[in-house]
């Protein structure tokens, strides 16, 4: 039996070690967010929500689609409404934690990059006061924890991402989506953080996407698109448990295994452009902070030029 939205029971007893890797990953993001992601986090995701506060006459320089039209034409002078932002945002992650995430060809497996992902996105969060959230997926939700504050409640949401065993093995974005798009009741910042080796998820993410601002973080390993070169490999699906023999070596079987993987991602990011869905990509084998940077430098840009 899945594990329902609210319930927090833990898996087993935490050992040690993962007390030791949680406060790792707290060290290493704190210290990102402090001297790299603070400060563009507070620029890119300000302000989702504004509220009315007053009108005032126009000055030269306001802007003219503040203008209340209305009041303008009651008194014959232009006025404009005044709004004052609001402050606390929600951000929710949604995290993949099927079987492709155990896989990894450099020093750390996919699941690993999701969680430090995971903690650097948490941390800025809580550093703006905002709240932040996680639901857990597979081929199901597997745990829904609802938005909270603080430096505990992050410290939990990465020790959730590192110690739970899943009960599916396959990759189901319908399943998170559903659910965020009925319990998330304002606009909040949702980051889907999955290696999106699944079927067809529009259908769900577009009532998503249009009420909430998501991003999406890709995080492959380059081994999953590009095979080596070492002669016949039995190669195992980590979602499905099917196994085959690959010969690594033909290089007509590779090229067909590259191309079906550029088909697939070629579908899924024309999918993402159409729902003004962010993608962000991250090498599992490399570090993410240049490409996270990145993503946050150019949405800062796109903000001042007056796009999304």
């Amino acid at each position: 039996m899945s594990a329902r939205p609210g319930d927090n029971r833990t898996n087993s007893a935490i050992p040690p070690e993962i007390f030791a890797a949680v406060r790792r990953i707290e060290i290493r993001t704190r210290r990102l967010v402090e001297e790299t992601f603070g400060g563009v986090y507070h620029s890119v995701f300000k302000g989702l929500g504004i509220e009315f506060r007053e009108v005032r006459e126009y000055v030269p320089g306001d802007d003219i689609r503040t203008i209340d039209w209305n009041v303008t034409a009651r008194t014959g002078q232009p006025y404009v409404k005044l709004f004052d932002e609001e402050r606390e945002l929600t951000v929710m992650l949604a995290a993949d934690v099927s079987g492709s995430g155990r896989f990894g060809s450099g020093r750390r497996n996919k699941a690993e990059i999701v969680a430090e992902l995971a903690g650097v996105l948490a941390f800025a969060a809580i550093s703006n006061q905002d709240k932040v959230g996680l639901v857990l997926f597979s081929d199901r939700v597997e745990k829904y924890i609802p938005p909270a504050k603080g430096r505990t409640h992050v410290l939990r949401l990465i020790r959730e991402l590192l110690t739970y065993r899943p009960q599916g093995r396959g990759t189901d974005l319908d399943a998170p989506l559903q659910l965020l798009g009925s319990v998330l009741k304002r606009r909040a910042t949702v980051f889907i953080v999955s290696d999106f080796w699944a079927d067809d998820f529009t259908t769900s993410l577009r009532p998503v996407a249009r009420r909430h601002d998501c991003v999406a973080v890709r995080v492959r390993d380059p081994r999953e698109t590009q095979l080596p070169s070492v002669g016949l490999v039995r190669w195992q699906d980590a979602e499905t448990g099917r196994t085959a023999l690959v010969d690594t070596s033909d290089r007509q079987t590779t090229e067909i295994l590259a191309q079906r993987a550029r088909q697939h991602d070629t579908v899924l990011e024309r999918r993402l452009r159409a729902l003004k869905v962010d993608l962000v990509d991250i090498d599992a084998s490399r570090s993410y902070v240049e490409p996270l940077q990145k993503f946050f430098v150019e949405r800062a840009g796109r903000i001042r030029r007056g796009m999304r």
